[in-house]
Formats: structure tokens, sequence, C-alpha cells
């Protein structure tokens, strides 16, 4: 299911799609409308509490058990890139991942967030190229929160939060 027809460009998978795999959110309310609206078109979601992560085994601990790696996952950044790639997505919908208040686990971890996802979004072209989507949605409580590019391409804010003025700033 890669390719979107004309007729499905007003898709919301279609208008996050478009621009990188990593959208960024600021309201709460709209990554869930957002998920929800994923979830309509046939994706599966796993979503995650960021602020709960207190160290990098909490993430690998957390992510790991809800995307189901298998038993000899590394714990590390190049074991998670395999986990990845080799992740099931549906291929009517795709997948859906979704952090909520990842701001508190970036200002902890800088580096080791972004590539998180890096790795993600890495793995979301590799998975396209089977016809498999996977998206990854980001909900910051700073509105002024910024990554350097990731797997090649930026990470952006969704549609509705795109301008300035929808952030509050």
């Amino acid at each position: 299911m890669a390719y979107f027809t004309e007729n499905e460009i007003a898709r919301l998978d279609y208008r996050l799609l478009q621009n990188s795999f990593i959208a960024l959110y600021l309201r709460p309310e709209f990554l869930a409308e957002d998920v929800n609206a994923l979830k309509s078109l046939g994706y599966l979601a796993t979503e995650f509490d960021s602020s709960s992560w207190k160290s990098e085994e909490d993430f690998f601990d957390t992510f790991a058990d809800a995307l189901k790696f298998p038993d000899y996952f590394g714990r590390n950044l190049d074991a998670l890139n395999d986990c990845m790639s080799d992740i099931e997505i549906p291929f009517d919908g795709g997948l859906v991942i979704a952090f909520s208040k990842f701001d508190s686990f970036k200002i902890q971890y800088p580096d080791f967030a972004w590539n998180v996802l890096d790795i993600i979004s890495i793995n979301a072209r590799r998975h396209l190229l089977f016809g498999k989507r996977l998206i990854c949605l980001v909900q910051s409580n700073d509105s002024k929160i910024l990554f350097k590019e990731v797997g090649a391409q930026p990470v952006v804010w969704n549609p509705r939060e795109w301008l300035n003025k929808n952030r509050g700033l």
C-alpha cells in the first residue's frame, strides 16, 4: 500500500508523510486526535509516555516490550536499528509510534533521543520500500523544541501546528 492515489492526498497519513516520517505536536489533544484518525485508516498504534523514562534502559525496556522485539535484543542503538528493520507493519494501514512528553526525555538524553528518531526515520523509509507505512508522532510540551535532520529529513510540525502562531509563538 505504499503509494497514494490523487484522491487520497487530503488524508492525514499523506499530509504527515509528505515532508517527513516524524511529525511534532505541541497540543496533546491534536496528538490523540491524529492517532485515532490513523487508527481509523487501519494503522496500529503504539503509544509511549516519554516522561516515564528515567534512563536509556527504561526506554529500551518499554519500547522493546511494546514492539515485541526478540529476547536477544541487545538494548543498544545498533540493536534498535536492527530490530526496527524487522518489526511487523500491517500492509493495509501501517504502524504509528506516538511519543508524548518527548521533551522531558530529550532534556535528559538529547543525543540518545535524536538517535531514536533518526533510527525510526531511516527504518520508516526502508519499510516504505516494501509498501509498509511507519509514522512517528512526537508530542512536546516545549513549543520551541528543535531537532537536527533525522534520516536526512527534517522533523517538522504537524499540519495544524505548522505555523508559529498556531503554537502561541
